[in-house]
Protein backbone atom coordinates (compact mmCIF):
# COMPACT_ATOMS: atom_id res chain seq x y z
CA UNK A 1 0.00 0.00 0.00
CA UNK A 2 1.58 3.18 -0.74
CA UNK A 3 1.77 6.41 0.97
CA UNK A 4 -0.77 8.47 -0.85
CA UNK A 5 -3.35 5.30 -0.88
CA UNK A 6 -3.35 5.18 3.20
CA UNK A 7 -3.71 8.89 3.56
CA UNK A 8 -6.63 8.61 1.42
CA UNK A 9 -8.46 5.57 3.47
CA UNK A 10 -7.22 7.69 6.73
CA UNK A 11 -9.58 9.82 5.39
CA UNK A 12 -12.05 8.28 4.70
CA UNK A 13 -11.61 6.39 8.42
CA UNK A 14 -11.90 9.60 9.59
CA UNK A 15 -15.20 10.76 7.84
CA UNK A 16 -16.71 7.09 9.08
CA UNK A 17 -15.58 7.68 12.80
CA UNK A 18 -17.01 11.03 13.12
CA UNK A 19 -20.37 10.08 11.34
CA UNK A 20 -22.79 9.69 14.06
CA UNK A 21 -24.07 6.06 14.93
CA UNK A 22 -24.83 3.86 18.06
CA UNK A 23 -21.45 3.95 19.10
CA UNK A 24 -21.13 7.37 19.44
CA UNK A 25 -24.51 7.31 21.30
CA UNK A 26 -22.62 4.60 23.71
CA UNK A 27 -19.76 6.52 24.25
CA UNK A 28 -21.62 9.87 25.02
CA UNK A 29 -23.62 8.40 27.00
CA UNK A 30 -20.83 6.46 29.25
CA UNK A 31 -18.37 9.56 28.94
CA UNK A 32 -21.20 11.66 30.79
CA UNK A 33 -21.62 8.95 33.70
CA UNK A 34 -17.94 7.61 33.73
CA UNK A 35 -14.55 8.63 33.52
CA UNK A 36 -12.52 7.82 30.56
CA UNK A 37 -10.50 4.86 32.60
CA UNK A 38 -14.32 3.44 31.95
CA UNK A 39 -14.89 4.82 28.74
CA UNK A 40 -11.72 2.97 27.31
CA UNK A 41 -13.50 -0.58 28.34
CA UNK A 42 -16.80 0.36 26.07
CA UNK A 43 -14.13 1.22 23.07
CA UNK A 44 -11.89 -1.91 23.77
CA UNK A 45 -15.42 -3.41 23.06
CA UNK A 46 -16.49 -1.46 19.97
CA UNK A 47 -12.59 -1.37 18.09
CA UNK A 48 -12.92 -5.63 19.24
CA UNK A 49 -16.06 -6.04 16.84
CA UNK A 50 -14.62 -3.46 14.05
CA UNK A 51 -11.82 -5.90 13.44
CA UNK A 52 -14.23 -8.64 13.41
CA UNK A 53 -15.96 -7.03 10.86
CA UNK A 54 -12.82 -6.59 8.79
CA UNK A 55 -12.42 -9.90 9.39
CA UNK A 56 -15.42 -11.49 8.07
CA UNK A 57 -14.91 -9.32 4.72
CA UNK A 58 -11.40 -10.62 4.72
CA UNK A 59 -12.85 -13.46 4.34
CA UNK A 60 -15.51 -12.97 1.85
CA UNK A 61 -18.27 -13.51 4.25
CA UNK A 62 -19.13 -9.60 3.82
CA UNK A 63 -19.99 -10.13 0.51
CA UNK A 64 -22.73 -12.35 1.18
CA UNK A 65 -24.54 -10.53 3.78
CA UNK A 66 -24.58 -7.73 1.37
CA UNK A 67 -26.15 -9.85 -1.30
CA UNK A 68 -28.14 -12.27 0.91
CA UNK A 69 -31.71 -10.80 2.00
CA UNK A 70 -31.96 -13.42 4.84
CA UNK A 71 -28.58 -12.81 6.01
CA UNK A 72 -29.23 -9.22 6.49
CA UNK A 73 -32.43 -9.15 7.27
CA UNK A 74 -31.73 -11.74 10.47
CA UNK A 75 -28.88 -9.54 11.29
CA UNK A 76 -30.76 -6.26 11.11
CA UNK A 77 -33.53 -7.59 13.70
CA UNK A 78 -30.65 -8.98 16.04
CA UNK A 79 -29.11 -5.58 16.03
CA UNK A 80 -32.52 -3.71 15.88
CA UNK A 81 -33.47 -5.58 18.95
CA UNK A 82 -30.44 -4.99 21.15
CA UNK A 83 -30.36 -1.54 20.58
CA UNK A 84 -33.93 -1.36 21.57
CA UNK A 85 -32.91 -3.51 24.71
CA UNK A 86 -30.54 -1.33 25.76
CA UNK A 87 -32.44 1.61 25.29
CA UNK A 88 -35.03 0.29 27.17
CA UNK A 89 -32.50 -0.35 30.14
CA UNK A 90 -31.07 3.02 29.66
CA UNK A 91 -34.39 4.85 30.09
CA UNK A 92 -35.44 2.92 33.23
CA UNK A 93 -31.84 2.55 34.78
CA UNK A 94 -31.70 4.10 38.54
CA UNK A 95 -31.17 7.63 39.34
CA UNK A 96 -28.05 6.70 41.74
CA UNK A 97 -24.88 8.52 42.51
CA UNK A 98 -21.70 7.52 40.55
CA UNK A 99 -18.50 6.86 41.75
CA UNK A 100 -16.49 8.40 39.06
CA UNK A 101 -13.20 7.51 40.14
CA UNK A 102 -13.66 3.69 40.02
CA UNK A 103 -15.82 1.33 37.97
CA UNK A 104 -16.35 -2.09 39.53
CA UNK A 105 -14.98 -4.91 37.59
CA UNK A 106 -18.76 -6.45 36.96
CA UNK A 107 -19.22 -2.91 35.26
CA UNK A 108 -16.05 -2.71 33.22
CA UNK A 109 -17.21 -6.32 32.02
CA UNK A 110 -20.80 -4.82 30.70
CA UNK A 111 -19.40 -1.53 29.29
CA UNK A 112 -17.27 -3.98 27.33
CA UNK A 113 -19.75 -6.35 26.64
CA UNK A 114 -21.97 -3.31 25.40
CA UNK A 115 -19.64 -1.77 23.40
CA UNK A 116 -18.65 -5.42 21.54
CA UNK A 117 -22.62 -6.14 20.65
CA UNK A 118 -23.29 -2.34 19.56
CA UNK A 119 -21.08 -2.86 17.03
CA UNK A 120 -20.95 -6.11 16.36
CA UNK A 121 -24.95 -6.37 15.55
CA UNK A 122 -24.65 -3.64 12.82
CA UNK A 123 -25.07 -5.29 9.43
CA UNK A 124 -24.65 -1.76 7.88
CA UNK A 125 -21.04 -1.58 9.21
CA UNK A 126 -20.17 -4.88 7.37
CA UNK A 127 -21.81 -3.96 4.47
CA UNK A 128 -19.90 -0.48 4.96
CA UNK A 129 -16.58 -1.86 5.33
CA UNK A 130 -16.98 -4.63 2.79
CA UNK A 131 -17.64 -1.49 -0.01
CA UNK A 132 -14.66 0.62 1.61
CA UNK A 133 -11.73 -1.76 2.29
CA UNK A 134 -11.64 -3.31 -0.58
CA UNK A 135 -10.94 -0.57 -3.03
CA UNK A 136 -7.67 -0.10 -0.79
CA UNK A 137 -6.27 -3.13 -1.08
CA UNK A 138 -3.93 -3.78 -4.02
CA UNK A 139 -4.45 -7.47 -5.16
CA UNK A 140 -1.00 -7.68 -6.31
CA UNK A 141 0.33 -7.22 -3.42
CA UNK A 142 0.67 -9.71 -0.28
CA UNK A 143 -2.87 -9.23 1.37
CA UNK A 144 -2.23 -9.68 5.06
CA UNK A 145 -0.17 -6.95 5.33
CA UNK A 146 -2.18 -4.68 3.64
CA UNK A 147 -5.65 -6.06 5.66
CA UNK A 148 -3.28 -5.59 9.20
CA UNK A 149 -2.26 -1.88 8.34
CA UNK A 150 -6.22 -1.31 7.48
CA UNK A 151 -7.13 -2.26 10.72
CA UNK A 152 -4.76 -0.49 12.57
CA UNK A 153 -5.66 2.64 10.71
CA UNK A 154 -9.23 2.08 11.20
CA UNK A 155 -8.99 1.75 15.16
CA UNK A 156 -6.73 4.16 15.87
CA UNK A 157 -8.84 7.12 13.96
CA UNK A 158 -11.62 5.28 15.83
CA UNK A 159 -10.02 5.32 19.04
CA UNK A 160 -9.04 9.10 18.49
CA UNK A 161 -12.61 10.16 17.63
CA UNK A 162 -14.09 7.83 20.19
CA UNK A 163 -11.99 9.44 22.58
CA UNK A 164 -12.70 13.32 21.90
CA UNK A 165 -16.26 12.32 22.25
CA UNK A 166 -15.92 10.66 25.52
CA UNK A 167 -13.50 13.80 26.51
CA UNK A 168 -16.10 16.20 25.45
CA UNK A 169 -19.16 14.76 27.40
CA UNK A 170 -16.58 14.52 30.52
CA UNK A 171 -16.80 18.07 30.53
CA UNK A 172 -20.03 18.12 31.18
CA UNK A 173 -20.02 15.37 33.47
CA UNK A 174 -20.51 17.67 36.74
CA UNK A 175 -24.30 18.98 35.10
CA UNK A 176 -25.48 15.23 35.51
CA UNK A 177 -24.75 14.71 38.93
CA UNK A 178 -28.00 15.71 40.28
CA UNK A 179 -30.84 13.30 40.50
CA UNK A 180 -33.01 15.76 38.19
CA UNK A 181 -30.31 15.58 35.36
CA UNK A 182 -29.86 12.00 35.87
CA UNK A 183 -32.64 11.34 34.96
CA UNK A 184 -33.39 13.25 31.93
CA UNK A 185 -29.96 12.01 30.78
CA UNK A 186 -31.18 8.49 31.12
CA UNK A 187 -34.52 9.36 28.71
CA UNK A 188 -32.38 11.08 26.30
CA UNK A 189 -29.91 8.49 25.57
CA UNK A 190 -32.60 5.55 26.11
CA UNK A 191 -34.42 7.16 23.64
CA UNK A 192 -31.63 7.82 21.23
CA UNK A 193 -30.84 3.62 21.38
CA UNK A 194 -34.68 3.10 20.56
CA UNK A 195 -34.37 5.39 17.69
CA UNK A 196 -31.34 3.87 16.41
CA UNK A 197 -32.84 0.69 16.39
CA UNK A 198 -35.96 1.72 14.81
CA UNK A 199 -34.09 3.32 12.19
CA UNK A 200 -31.98 -0.12 11.96
CA UNK A 201 -34.94 -2.10 11.47
CA UNK A 202 -36.75 0.38 8.20
CA UNK A 203 -33.04 0.89 6.94
CA UNK A 204 -32.18 -0.81 3.77
CA UNK A 205 -28.62 -1.71 2.17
Amino acid sequence: MSLGLWLTFVVAAIVIAITPGPGSVLVLATGLRYRYSAVFRTLLGLELALLIHLVIVALGLGALLATSNAAFLTMKIIGAAYLVWLGVQKWRAPVESIDTTKVHISKSGRLFRQGLFVNLTNPKAVIFIAALVPQFIVMSAPQLPQYIIIGATMVAVDVLIMTGYALLAGRFRVWFQNTRMMRMQNRIFGGLFVSAGAMLVFSSR
